[in-house]
C-alpha cells in the first residue's frame, strides 16, 4: 500500500511537469497510464489553469471515466464543469455512469442543470431528469440505470451476444436480468450461469426466481442491509408496479455505509466529523451551538446540586464523590448507548424484542453496578476508614449505573419509534439524564445515613 502510494506521488510530479510544458503527447502517455482513482488524487490537486490544458489534452469519455472515481463532494465536483465549455461538459456527463452524474448535477444551479440536459442525448437526459426527482438516500437517488436485460425466450447464446454488446456500458456484467412483459422483472442469472450452460438451453429454464430486489422508495440504510446479508454484488430497483428501472452495485452501498458511519458519529459527538477546515474560527463557529445547548443541560446538574447544598455543609466529604458517581454512570449509559445504537442501525429480523433488551439491560446494569459499587465501598472505606460512607458510595454507584444502562437502551429506541434519529437525539440526553438521576440518586441515599456521616 505505501509502494503504491509513493508511486502515484512520484508520477504525480512528472505528470504536472508535462502538464506545465504542454508536452500533450507525453502527459497523455503517463496520465492514462494510472488508475482512473489515481488520476482523480491528481486532478483535484491541479490549478484551474492547469485543469483547463488538461480538458484539451483528453477526450471527454477519458474525462468521464476519471469523474466516476473522483471522491470530493458533489459540490465542489460541480464547480468543474463550469471550467469546460458547455458541450464538453455535457459530454463528460454523457460518459458518465447515471447515478454518479445525477449526484454532482443535483448540486448544478438550474440554469447550468437545464443548459447541460439540453446538450446531452435525449435519453440520457431522461433518465438524469427522472433520478433527479428521487427523494434523497433512497434506492432511487442511488441507483444505476446501467445493466444489461435479457428475456426469457432466449437462448444461452443468444444472451451472451447481448451482454458482449452492452458490456462497455453497463456497470456490472456478473449480474443479468431477465424481464417480461411490461418491463417487469421475472427473474437473474449470474455470468457464471451463462458460461456453464449449454449455449443451446432456454434462459427461462434456468434463471433464478423469484428475485430479491428493492423498491425505489427503499431507505438507502436498508438496501445496504439487505446487500450485506446477502453477499451480493449488485442487487435490482423496481417501481410500484415491479418493473425494472435500475441496479445499486456494492461499491454504492460502501459509500452509503460510510455516509451513514460519519452521521452516526458526527450525531454522538454533536459535530461535523467530515470537517476539514483549517479556519480556528470557523471549526469554533461548527461547534459551538451544540456546546451551548449541552452547557445550558448541564446547568440543570449544578442547579440540582445547589438544593443539596446544606447537606454537603453538614458532611463535606460527599463533595468529593459526585465526579466518579456521575462520571461512572454516564460512561455505563454510554456503553448501553453505543448498542442500542448498532442493534437499532442493523434492524435485524432475528434480534431481541425491545422487553427482553430491557430486561438485559437492567440485569447488566445491576450485575455490573453491583461489582463497581462493592470495589469503590471497599476502596473508599479502607481510605477514609469510614466503610458507612463507603456504602453509601457503593449503593450509589450501582443504583446510577442501573438507571443510566436502563436510559441508554429506552431513549434510543424511544426516539427510533417516534421518527428521530437516535445517533443525533441519544448523546445529549443520556449524558443529562445520567447526571441528573446520579445526584438524586446519590444525595437520597446519603440523607437516610447523614447521622453515621456527620462529623467524619
Amino acid at each position: 500500500m505505501v509502494k503504491t502510494i509513493e508511486t502515484t506521488h512520484d508520477k504525480s510530479d512528472i505528470i504536472i511537469q508535462l502538464l506545465n510544458a504542454q508536452k500533450a503527447r507525453q502527459f497523455r502517455e503517463e496520465y492514462l497510464d494510472l488508475h482512473v482513482y489515481e488520476q482523480a488524487q491528481i486532478f483535484t490537486d491541479l490549478t484551474e489553469k492547469q485543469r483547463a490544458r488538461l480538458y484539451r489534452y483528453l477526450t471527454a469519455e477519458e474525462v468521464g471515466d476519471m469523474f466516476d472515481a473522483i471522491e470530493e463532494e458533489p459540490e465542489e465536483v460541480v464547480n468543474y464543469f463550469k471550467e469546460m465549455t458547455p458541450q464538453y461538459a455535457a459530454n463528460v456527463i454523457d460518459q458518465m455512469y447515471t447515478d454518479n452524474a445525477v449526484d454532482i448535477l443535483a448540486y448544478a444551479q438550474k440554469k447550468d442543470l437545464a443548459k447541460y440536459l439540453r446538450l446531452i442525448p435525449q435519453e440520457k437526459a431522461a433518465e438524469i431528469r427522472e433520478m433527479l426527482h428521487y427523494e434523497d438516500k433512497t434506492a432511487g437517488a442511488i441507483m444505476s440505470t446501467e445493466f444489461v436485460e435479457i428475456v426469457g425466450n432466449q437462448t444461452v447464446r443468444s444472451a451472451m451476444h447481448v451482454i458482449k454488446r452492452e458490456a462497455d456500458d453497463a456497470e456490472t456484467i456478473y449480474y443479468v436480468y431477465v424481464i417480461g412483459s411490461n418491463e417487469k422483472l421475472r427473474g437473474v442469472l449470474t455470468l457464471r450461469d451463462l458460461l456453464t450452460h449449454d449455449d443451446d438451453e432456454m434462459i427461462e429454464d434456468i434463471m433464478t426466481t423469484p428475485v430479491m430486489s428493492v423498491q425505489v422508495s427503499d431507505d438507502q440504510a436498508e438496501v445496504a442491509q439487505t446487500i450485506r446479508d446477502y453477499n451480493f454484488l449488485a442487487i435490482p430497483v423496481t417501481d410500484y408496479d415491479g418493473r425494472l428501472i435500475g441496479i445499486i452495485t456494492v461499491d454504492d452501498i460502501i459509500d452509503v455505509i460510510d455516509e451513514e458511519s460519519a452521521e452516526d458519529y458526527s450525531g454522538l459527538a454533536g459535530v461535523d466529523t467530515d470537517e476539514e477546515t483549517n479556519s480556528p474560527l470557523k471549526a469554533a463557529v461548527n461547534r459551538l451551538p451544540w456546546l451551548i445547548v449541552l452547557l445550558l443541560l448541564g446547568m440543570s446538574t449544578t442547579t440540582l446540586i445547589s438544593h443539596y447544598e446544606s447537606m454537603i455543609g453538614e458532611a463535606s466529604i460527599l463533595a468529593i464523590f459526585i465526579s466518579s458517581i456521575t462520571g461512572t454512570a454516564g460512561n455505563a449509559g454510554t456503553q448501553s448507548l453505543a448498542v442500542a445504537v448498532r442493534r437499532l442501525a442493523e434492524k435485524e429480523e432475528d434480534q431481541p424484542s425491545w422487553y427482553k433488551q430491557f430486561l438485559t439491560e437492567f440485569f447488566t446494569g445491576l450485575l455490573t453496578g453491583f461489582v463497581t459499587g462493592l470495589t469503590i465501598c471497599l476502596i473508599v472505606g479502607i481510605w477514609k476508614q469510614n466503610f458507612v460512607l463507603g456504602f453509601v458510595i457503593g449503593m450509589a454507584m450501582m443504583c446510577a449505573i442501573t438507571v443510566a444502562n436502563l436510559a441508554g437502551s429506552f431513549i434510543p429506541n424511544l426516539m427510533d419509534r417516534i421518527g428521530v434519529d437516535p445517533a443525533v437525539a441519544s448523546g445529549p440526553f443520556i449524558s443529562t439524564l445520567s447526571d441528573l438521576t446520579s445526584v438524586l440518586i446519590y444525595f437520597n441515599i446519603a440523607k437516610l445515613f447523614m447521622q453515621f456521616l456527620m462529623g467524619k
